[in-house]
């Protein structure tokens, strides 16, 4: 494989290897591309390289693509960022509050509407893209940083309080609460159900959609710390930090499909039905992985 100037290429599993200087973390599929948070920036790259970046003071979590724009936490000024994804410019900065200032969390979209954590004493904000304001506030448990969207809900994970709680967006407001386990964190809707990673366990709970209660968990390792989670073409997909890059697993039957790369230490992960891109911030590469499903054997 023959890549341009700054690329280096790994043939295990004929993955493509790009050098992200600085810090590539967080990622949002965007089409046959992939936006990147970064210091100090967000980028945009496919397989032919980068395509584009956007400067910010401190761009921080998972990203959300809705209405032609990405929007962006950016966590030194506690705004939600409006990024033009047709243009590469920001078009709006929306006052909203960052609730972890650390940057590990979630910006969502769904119900017609942007959602991102922003207060840490427990509060989600609602933001619509007609106006580019804060249209709601939902009080969830403190500590509450990371969301999801799926089955015609947000779904919120308070590590701190060991819990997941369900918001129904036609009345801006709790309707379930359940316990998890240790360091509960990122997660993803999809494949039949809501899915966590509990990152003091080493494990990844599943949540029944219909009822909001824990419906089976599997172990994958000592820990999980940071790193991230999606779903798509039947399968969960966990990027780990240590063991391996990413782990597969089945929805039915929560057995491990695949433990796949090396371990590279934290960083994100998003599939797409050609392949699946993951970030390795501490060794500075951004990695495209085809066809997941000769991954998944």
């Amino acid at each position: 494989m023959v890549l341009a100037a700054g690329f280096a290429a790994s043939t295990a599993h004929a993955e493509q290897v790009f050098t992200v200087p600085g810090f590539a973390d967080f990622l949002a599929v965007d089409g046959d591309s992939v936006w990147a948070t970064n210091d100090g920036r967000v980028e945009r790259w496919s397989q032919q390289g980068k395509l584009a970046s956007v400067a910010m003071s401190q761009p921080c979590g998972a990203m959300a693509l809705s209405d032609g724009a990405l929007w962006v936490a950016d966590c030194k000024e506690g705004s939600l960022i409006r990024i033009d994804t047709q243009t590469a410019q920001k078009i709006a900065t929306i006052s909203t509050g960052i609730a972890n200032p650390k940057g590990e969390l979630n910006v969502v979209a769904g119900a017609g509407s942007i959602w991102v954590a922003s207060d840490q004493k427990g509060l989600v904000s609602r933001v619509d893209p007609a106006t580019n304001s804060v249209v709601a506030t939902v009080p969830v448990n403190v500590g509450t940083h990371y969301l999801a969207f799926g089955f015609g809900s947000v779904w919120a994970v308070s590590s701190e309080s060991h819990s997941i709680q369900r918001i129904d967006p036609a009345t801006n407001s709790v309707v379930k609460t359940t316990t998890l386990g240790k360091e509960p964190g990122f997660l993803a809707a999809g494949e039949g159900a809501v899915w966590v990673q509990e990152q003091g366990d080493g494990t990844v709970v599943r949540i029944d959609p219909q009822s909001g209660d824990v419906a089976g968990r599997v172990k994958v390792g000592a820990a999980l710390k940071w790193g991230d989670i999606d779903t798509g073409g039947g399968l969960v997909w966990l990027r780990t930090t240590e063991d391996q890059t990413f782990v597969v697993i089945d929805p039915r039957s929560l057995a491990i499909r695949a433990r796949v790369g090396k371990a590279e230490g934290s960083g994100a992960l998003r599939f797409t039905e050609a392949g699946i891109w993951t970030s390795a911030h501490d060794v500075h590469t951004l990695t495209w992985w085809p066809d997941p499903a000769k991954l998944a054997k």
